[in-house]
């Protein structure tokens, strides 16, 4: 039932679904650009000091990285989404003229 309503929602007004893929791809940047640094310092760390990091909690760091990753993933399948709605929606709009 919520779905249908956000469905609704988004379909009457173009400009908010540009916003929230706007929105989307800002997390997204946001998002992979943090975790591209952290990524690259929990590598270095792992590679200087090697396994005896992992009592100090770099392997949950690492998980936590991963998580970070498909996090970052579905911000931007939700940007695609979007933006595929709204280039449907444009064209739809351009082949009735």
């Amino acid at each position: 039932m919520f779905r249908f309503h956000v469905v609704k929602l988004l379909s009457l007004r173009w400009w908010l679904v540009f916003l929230l893929a706007g929105v989307f791809f800002m997390a997204f940047g946001a998002v992979s650009y943090n975790l591209f640094r952290l990524l690259q310092a929990n590598i270095w760390l792992f590679a200087e000091h090697g396994l005896m990091v992992i009592a100090e909690g770099a392997l949950e760091q690492l998980l936590e990285l991963t998580l970070m990753g498909y996090a970052s993933l579905l911000l931007w399948l939700g940007f695609k989404a979007c933006e595929g709605w709204l280039v449907a929606t444009l064209m739809q709009y351009r082949s009735r003229d």
